[in-house]
């Protein structure tokens, strides 16, 4: 009788014990909801699955039996319509507060949007007081009004499609050249260098009482980079074709609409270069690449703008995508201005710098497209652009591409290749030891080239339209600016 209780009790242990593995398992294999970004998520990605969403209520409107949420992460211009029950909706979810919303993803019976999300569980991460909050629920704010609130404006429509704009161009550019055979050089931001010779630098010096002694730190004056091209004409002795995407400073004075402190440059260096024309061709189709990749990948984007912040700017785009560039020397330049009816600020005479007045003009006479400008007086131009030679307009080999809205995009140069003539520059400059390895690039198997350099933020004015810079960088520099 003992034997047959204890066989019992063993039985029903067994049973027990199998039933909770059982339990255990099925738990374990409870399938977790699927994460999915929003701009997957309206795109129809994991239809009729179980998922979970995360991001920042964009609209709030509560009906008597269900709940209305837009929630957006940044992913899309497009925000993702949430579906729930009334028992859902709390007081602190508001607009502009942080969710996690999981629950079935199923098509939407409005045609307005694909996809909604039938909500199981909302969860309030993060709150946000809609009435201290500086941006407004169904407001479209300017981008004057958003360039007052830095630290909060990558909330709104119209500098987050501009942060995707920017990103996707940045790696248009970055495929450009990959795609062209450029090797990419990472050139330092710290230098002693000043390419540009305009003396617009910031200097870097160490704080603290230990270097108060010191003289300097680098043992040389050092400054914050105004170009990488120097460092890259170094590497193309050794490279056929390179190029940098960086930040670069300039220490000007100025608060206007087209300067910044710290902007970003894209610069290219072509070894073997024989004329000017080696250089456009490089200019014009990285500018083609680069737009055509952001108008593809970011069209509801840049629709926003196009629409709504600049219209009519995209005919003006697709014209400077239909048509060649065409090509006017210097002198041909200062002809057409002198020619022209307009009242100009600045001189027009041969051999003065253009002016951005200048430059639009231009553009427009030429159809509003883009324009190569070459050959400018040589006294305008660096100590590293090719000499002409010509007589009696001393000319070198330079060329600015100039776009419409914007003035002058990339400015470039075939480098000087001669050590004769080099040297005799950097003499009358006085800069002969401060540039004695770049002599030297000239002595060790030294071989024609040239290079150019493209604002990056002139580049979003160009396509987008804007006419302030500091609404196309994500924390502009400027003189007098709060630096966060």
């Amino acid at each position: 009788m003992l034997q047959a209780a204890a066989k019992t009790l063993s039985v029903a242990t067994t049973t027990s014990v199998s039933r909770g593995i059982l339990l255990n398992i099925r738990s374990y294999c409870k399938k977790t909801p699927a994460t999915l970004r929003v701009s997957e998520a309206v795109s129809g990605a994991e239809l009729g699955a179980n998922v979970k969403v995360q991001g920042w209520v964009r609209s709030v409107r509560a009906q008597k039996s269900h709940l209305f949420l837009h929630v957006n992460d940044g992913s899309s211009l497009q925000s993702l319509q949430v579906v729930a029950s009334s028992e859902l909706s709390y007081p602190l979810l508001t607009f502009g507060s942080a969710v996690e919303v999981t629950g079935t993803l199923k098509k939407s019976p409005n045609q307005k949007q694909p996809v909604e999300l039938e909500a199981e569980q909302i969860h309030i991460v993060g709150e946000c007081n809609p009435l201290e909050f500086p941006f407004k629920i169904k407001e479209r704010h300017s981008l004057e009004y958003i360039r007052q609130f830095p630290h909060l404006r990558c909330r709104t429509n119209a500098f987050s499609s501009l942060l995707r704009i920017r990103s996707e161009a940045t790696t248009a550019v970055h495929s450009y050249f990959k795609e062209n055979g450029f090797l990419q050089i990472h050139t330092p931001v710290i230098t002693s260098n000043d390419c540009e010779g305009a003396g617009e630098l910031f200097k870097i010096e160490p704080s603290g009482r230990d270097y108060e002694e010191e003289e300097h730190f680098f043992s040389v004056p050092a400054f914050l980079t105004v170009s990488g091209q120097l460092h890259l004409e170094l590497m193309s002795g050794a490279f056929s074709k390179v190029y940098t995407f960086g930040p670069t400073f300039r220490a000007e004075n100025s608060q206007s609409r087209r300067h910044l402190a710290e902007f970003y440059m894209v610069e290219a260096e072509v070894s073997f270069a024989q004329s000017l024309e080696d250089l456009t061709k490089v200019m014009e189709g990285m500018f083609r690449s680069a737009t055509e990749h952001v108008l593809a990948h970011c069209a509801e984007d840049v629709d926003l703008f196009h629409k709504h912040v600049t219209p009519g700017h995209r005919e003006i785009v697709e014209a400077m995508l239909k048509n060649r560039f065409p090509t006017i020397t210097y002198s041909e330049a200062i002809n057409i201005l002198n020619r022209s009816s307009e009242n100009f600020a600045f001189p027009t005479d041969w051999g003065c710098d253009l002016q951005t007045e200048h430059e639009k003009y231009l553009v427009k006479h030429c159809g509003n497209i883009p324009v190569f400008v070459t050959d400018y007086p040589y006294d305008l131009k660096p100590f590293y652009a090719r000499d002409n030679q010509d007589h009696p307009e001393h000319t070198a080999a330079a060329v600015d591409l100039l776009v419409p809205g914007v003035g002058e995009l990339c400015g470039g140069s075939l480098r000087e290749e001669r050590l004769d003539l080099l040297r005799a520059r950097l003499q009358q400059a006085g800069l002969e030891d401060t540039y004695r390895w770049y002599l030297d690039l000239r002595r060790f198997g030294s071989v024609p080239h040239g290079g150019f350099g493209m604002g990056f933020e002139r580049y979003l004015l160009c396509i987008l339209g804007v006419d302030n810079i500091k609404d196309v960088i994500p924390f502009p520099r400027f003189s007098h600016s709060c630096v966060l």
